[in-house]
């Protein structure tokens, strides 16, 4: 009896376990990776590497950590960290597990994500993004504070991930860390590749028995694959079988406009139709916004004919669906419970940098053979499914069969500096999987250079130490770092903020003019960048009140971020003991201070209007515009900008004007 009672108490807590434990852990144990629980343990205790190949709602990403703590690796104050390449995903999935722990979140379980942390002294299990573990090593050499590090995804090889698999193994060849455990889970047709990356690792690989799925191509492309969603949601609704509906897109303007389509949809099939409910999924959704996507559908609807006889007749119920309109985050770790009907567009965004052209920019390109089938697994991790395929099977012949990885098309200049923090000269020193192109490299360098980052040794300055602080890229760092020289830091602050969140202006389809004359009230003569500040500035004047939010057409989930955001950086100020100041209250003292700061960091983003009527960047030598949601009414000689938008043609987007002679005050070298 004793030893039933104990089984009832929580290790983690010393309490009894919860009913919902109990429930929790039966749907546990149906999961396709808990069958090799006791394979993987013994793989992990025999080997410093062990991979775990397994596909998509296998349960992975929930089970293995859990299974890496009950075998009691976290004992003696070490922890267990997973890692994930997104955020949204990191703090879902330690909400989930502190679920299935039966544990509070942020105690035992917690998360650590760019701006945000959920963890605590008694936390040992954390959800980290691959991004702040790589930042944590900067701090701590060989992570002496974990036992067993676990990378998650690890096929879609973003930068820091690669960065990562090559930081583990030269800590594994210089023998600093031999206690240290690493498990990689990636999909069953990359594990190979990583097996012969790591030497001596062992292959784990959960085998499933996957419910069948129907895939259906498009034969001719649509005109708009947005309208063309709608209308594949719209036949479902009405004459598919019970289940929920998953859109892949490729950016949240397209996801905010479809929302607005099917919810006007919803309302024109009235009562023809049970309850619906539409939700938006991209990488910038707010916690109270993640967990509407996990909630269950609304439930079906009885519809009453008119009576027949004295009675009422009672027909089927109208079955109750949610509808989720999300980017590439839904394919691989969120899982989504409920999902029969995947509907996917076939491209998405791609964060590219140009060697060429000295410019980083979001592409909208095909999505690899990997990724479509992912977003096909979608439709059938609990149950048969459709995925609905917008482009035909000769469209997807033609694409790449993986994602190509991102350090072989990204802008290299802040991750130089983090590994000459590292202790890392070269990168070639790392053994990296896929080595960048040189000239990246050498750009990286030069960018580095020119910002006062390295000297002309290539060692890290004293300004690129303080740089190096930031979770930033380096021009924005070095913005905010020279900032208090011009009495502007909490300004710059509140830019930088506004800078490192989406869009805050809506612009809702039915009332664009209204949304429009909103967005005027806010914008500065001299530019965007102080056009955000106002936003920012009017939003904590109205102490975030959600009703003016609405009545300004601002996202108030986006400004909350951003306040979130500004909090974290200012305490590294702080750390860092930069004053915090701000000009004097006179608009042209505002303008001449924030524009001067912002030079200080972004002199290399510079355009200048020659004598054609055309800009072209100073760096580069491109002829690029201004982008149409500029708030300049005129066309000014220089200006800065954030973003090198490629499109119909090439724009420049967020820019602040500024006279000549800023620019030789602040980059006479470049």
């Amino acid at each position: 009896m004793a030893d039933v009672e104990a089984t009832e108490v929580n290790p983690a807590t010393g309490s009894p376990f919860s009913r919902r434990y109990h429930k929790l852990l039966q749907r546990r144990k149906n999961l396709p990776v808990w069958a090799y629980r006791s394979k993987f343990l013994d793989a992990l205790a025999k080997h410093q590497v062990v991979i775990v190949a397994a596909p998509p709602g296998s349960g992975k990403s929930t089970q293995i950590p859990q299974f890496v703590i009950e075998a009691g690796y976290a004992k003696k104050g070490e922890k267990v960290v997973c890692t994930q390449p997104r955020r949204l995903v990191a703090s879902a999935l330690s909400r989930r597990v502190a679920q299935e722990m039966d544990v509070k979140l942020g105690e035992e379980v917690g998360y650590s994500v760019l701006f945000e942390d959920c963890s605590g002294p008694k936390t040992t299990l954390k959800y980290l993004t691959d991004g702040v573990l790589l930042r944590e090593a900067m701090s701590d050499r060989v992570l002496q504070s974990y036992k067993v590090v676990i990378l998650d995804e690890v096929h879609l090889r973003t930068l820091a991930t690669d960065i990562l698999l090559a930081y583990f193994k030269n800590l594994f060849k210089s023998k600093s860390r031999n206690d240290l455990k690493l498990v990689l889970m990636s999909t069953q047709t990359e594990a190979k590749m990583f097996k012969d990356y790591f030497k001596g690792s062992r292959i784990v690989q959960p085998l499933s028995a996957l419910p069948p799925l129907e895939i259906i191509h498009s034969q001719v492309p649509p005109r708009d694959y947005v309208d063309e969603a709608v209308e594949i949601v719209s036949r479902i609704i009405l004459s598919e079988p019970t289940g929920d509906i998953i859109v892949f897109l490729t950016g949240k303007e397209e996801i905010e406009r479809c929302c607005w389509k099917i919810e006007k949809l919803i309302v024109d099939l009235g009562d023809r139709i049970g309850p619906v409910r539409v939700i938006a999924l991209d990488s910038f959704m707010p916690v109270d916004m993640q967990k509407k996507v996990f909630k269950a559908a609304p439930p079906a609807t009885k519809k009453l004919s008119p009576p027949i006889d004295g009675g009422v007749q009672h027909l089927p119920s109208l079955v109750g669906r949610k509808v989720i309109v999300s980017t590439e985050i839904a394919e691989s770790s969120l899982s989504i419970d409920g999902i029969v009907y995947s509907i996917d567009c076939g491209y998405t965004k791609k964060k590219v940098y140009n060697a060429d052209r000295h410019v980083e920019s979001l592409l909208i390109v095909p999505i690899s053979k990997a990724s479509a089938q992912r977003r096909a697994g979608c439709a059938r991790r609990s149950s048969a499914g459709k995925c609905f395929r917008l482009y035909s099977k000769s469209f997807l012949e033609r694409n790449q069969p993986q994602d190509s990885p991102e350090i072989l098309r990204a802008n290299l200049a802040g991750t130089i500096l983090q590994l000459r923090k590292l202790g890392f000269q070269d990168l070639l020193q790392l053994d990296l999987m896929d080595p960048p192109p040189a000239e990246t490299v050498l750009q990286g360098i030069d960018t580095l250079k020119c910002l006062g980052a390295l000297d002309d040794e290539g060692s890290v300055t004293k300004l690129g130490e303080l740089m190096s602080e930031f979770p930033l890229d380096p021009q924005m760092s070095k913005m905010l770092i020279e900032s208090p020289k011009f009495c502007c830091c909490n300004e710059i602050l509140s830019i930088a903020a506004m800078l490192s969140v989406s869009n805050c202006f809506l612009r809702p389809i039915e009332c664009q003019e209204a949304a429009d004359n909103a967005k005027a009230t806010f914008m500065h003569m001299n530019g965007d960048h102080l056009s955000l500040l106002n936003v920012y500035s009017a939003y904590k004047l109205n102490n975030g009140n959600p009703a003016w939010c609405k009545s300004k057409f601002i996202s108030q989930a986006v400004l909350k971020a951003a306040d979130n955001v500004r909090n974290q950086i200012k305490s590294i100020m702080d750390k860092l003991n930069l004053t915090q100041c701000s000009p004097n209250l006179s608009s042209s003292n505002i303008y001449n201070d924030v524009g001067r700061a912002l030079l200080a960091g972004y002199f290399m983003q510079v355009a200048k209007l020659d004598h054609s009527g055309n800009y072209v960047t100073v760096k580069g030598h491109h002829v690029v515009d201004l982008h149409p949601t500029t708030c300049l009414s005129s066309r000014p000689a220089f200006v800065i900008y954030h973003d090198f938008v490629l499109a119909s043609k090439n724009f420049i987007r967020t820019v602040t004007d500024f006279p000549q002679e800023w620019l030789v005050e602040f980059a006479p070298h470049c």
